[in-house]
């Protein structure tokens, strides 16, 4: 999953960087001047990456006050760090989610400020806007803001979402930046911004609510109460635990994973925080770190290890924080949280981990932009794509404090992009677009819409998907290929995008998303124990034109 967010979000940043589909932007501009300008001996390197931050000239033509709000979950700085945001007479805010960037403009908006949605898949733009909402990896550094607040700054040293941070910590041109996250990306930072001569200041926040890690583990399922949540890391063991809460038929249990749409893990949230649902159990992964507001009392890990696409690994002391913070949120109806697991075997990896500060950031990540590799393969001309991004990388030259981005899984993509007649910068956007190459479904679709595109220029959405085809799963292998289906359809949203005439069924693909959405919330209401009870759980009335 990490890589599949990596591909859709390197493009969205690369995209915001260019003037055309995919013109040279301003600092390679100047970077080409220099190379065709050079008369010495040796080639201009393209693949000298010691010096970001002069990509960014709107950037470093002031110097920013830049505010680090850092504490644990729950300690408020995100609050502060938006109170001023809202106070300013422009700005922008960008989040590691789009449920986050969705959060923030409808804050916005309801205090009156102005404020436009802008992420990979949405445009949502509000009349006399001078502020925006946007994912990270769609954040603007051609422009002046009077504010702008970057949340859960630590993820700049994220191995597959790094250097989207980095833009935005080096690129965006604000009077005041406000970083949020976690106190180990300080020192980080703090060393990044000497380049920049930036005004650097640090705001230190304490937890407002209790987190109490307990002595015991469950023991039994039965001991399963009001307002737990428990967190696994597979969608198979999450669907394995809901059953087994259930047979004991004292709660049903909402569920949240990252392979749900974003509009699902919404609504199974709000069931779940709603007093009078019948919803009282959350089973989810660590999609609940970030991004939804949960009334949660107790956080049970039913495992400290996970799969991270490499290895079966424990959880690290950050991981542990950010997951067993999301118990007892300040204000909620749940004063304090506490934290245990199944197995008294986990207990003293969790209790070392909360009593730890996380350890240090070293290093924030970097990925060249396309105009770069552009550069770079007109010194290749023979390349294709998977050549191209491989070399580049194999040679990239770092200062110590930067590392490059993981691009294993684009490299997948480019291989089989690289088969089609296409140029490079058509290649390029296919690679680095939303698709799960390890998904049978997903991978198909990508191909097939690169295969049109190739031959016809127009890709028609019927051309691989018949609307009104859709049906309520009846199994788990059904809902696995609704979501699957669903993922397609955000593709060619996503695409449409950035390639409108070529991709003209945007409303037909983003109303069949939106009924995939409440297909997999009808199979989320109706599977498993239900209560008995006169008051039945809700249906929408337009299902049965599905059927």
């Amino acid at each position: 999953m990490g890589s599949l967010l990596f591909r859709r979000r390197l493009y969205r940043t690369l995209l915001t960087d260019k003037k055309s589909k995919f013109g040279t932007s301003y600092g390679v501009h100047q970077c080409l001047r220099n190379a065709s300008s050079y008369t010495g001996p040796k080639k201009y390197d393209f693949t000298d990456l010691t010096c970001p931050h002069k990509w960014y000239p709107v950037a470093r033509r002031k110097k920013r006050n830049v505010i680090l709000h850092v504490g644990p979950t729950n300690s408020g700085k995100t609050y502060h760090a938006l109170k001023r945001l809202e106070s300013c007479s422009s700005g922008i805010y960008c989040g590691p989610l789009r449920l986050l960037a969705w959060e923030v403009a409808q804050r916005l908006n309801k205090a009156k400020v102005p404020c436009d949605l802008i992420t990979g898949q949405e445009r949502d733009e509000v009349e006399g806007a001078k502020h925006r909402s946007v994912t990270v990896e769609m954040a603007d550094v051609s422009s002046d803001y009077s504010c702008a607040v970057v949340d859960e700054i630590q993820m700049l040293a994220c191995r597959t979402r790094g250097f989207s941070f980095t833009r935005a910590l080096l690129g965006i041109s604000a009077d005041e930046l406000h970083l949020c996250g976690d106190a180990a990306a300080v020192p980080l930072i703090q060393e990044i911004l000497k380049s920049t001569d930036d005004n650097v200041d640090v705001k230190y926040y304490e937890r407002l609510s209790p987190l109490i890690p307990l002595k015991d583990p469950l023991g039994s399922f039965s001991n399963i109460r009001m307002g737990d949540c428990i967190v696994t890391f597979s969608r198979v063991e999450i669907y394995k635990i809901k059953r087994r809460i259930e047979s004991e038929r004292q709660h049903l249990c909402s569920v949240v994973y990252g392979s749900l749409p974003p509009e699902t893990r919404t609504r199974q949230a709000t069931m779940f925080n709603d007093e009078n649902s019948d919803f009282d159990v959350l089973v989810a992964s660590d999609a609940i770190g970030m991004g939804l507001n949960l009334n949660i009392s107790r956080i049970i890990f039913s495992t400290v290890r996970k799969f991270d696409g490499l290895e079966m690994r424990d959880l690290s002391v950050s991981e542990i924080k950010q997951i067993a913070g999301r118990a007892g949120r300040y204000k909620s109806k749940y004063p304090a949280g506490e934290v245990t697991c199944l197995d008294a075997e986990d207990l003293p990896l969790i209790h070392s981990s909360l009593n730890s500060p996380s350890p240090i950031l070293e290093q924030a990540g970097l990925f060249p932009n396309f105009d770069l590799l552009f550069m770079y393969s007109r010194l290749h001309p023979t390349y294709g794509l998977y050549q191209i991004l491989k070399h580049f990388v194999e040679n990239a030259k770092l200062s110590e404090n930067y590392f490059i981005a993981d691009s294993e899984e684009m490299l997948k993509v480019a291989a089989v992009i690289d088969e089609l007649p296409l140029t490079l910068d058509d290649k390029y956007l296919f690679t680095m677009s939303p698709v799960d190459m390890d998904d049978d479904i997903s991978s198909q679709g990508l191909t097939q819409f690169a295969e049109s595109y190739s031959k016809n220029g127009i890709v028609r959405l019927k051309e691989i998907f018949t609307p009104g085809t859709l049906k309520i799963p009846k199994s788990h292998k059904a809902l696995k290929e609704l979501e699957s289906i669903h993922k397609v359809l955000d593709l060619y949203v996503w695409l449409s995008f950035h390639m409108e005439d070529n991709f003209p069924d945007r409303e037909l693909a983003a109303s069949q998303k939106a009924i995939c959405s409440m297909l997999i919330e009808e199979f989320l209401g109706s599977d498993g124990w239900q209560k008995p009870s006169p008051r039945k759980l809700p249906r929408r009335s337009h299902f049965k034109s599905l059927s």
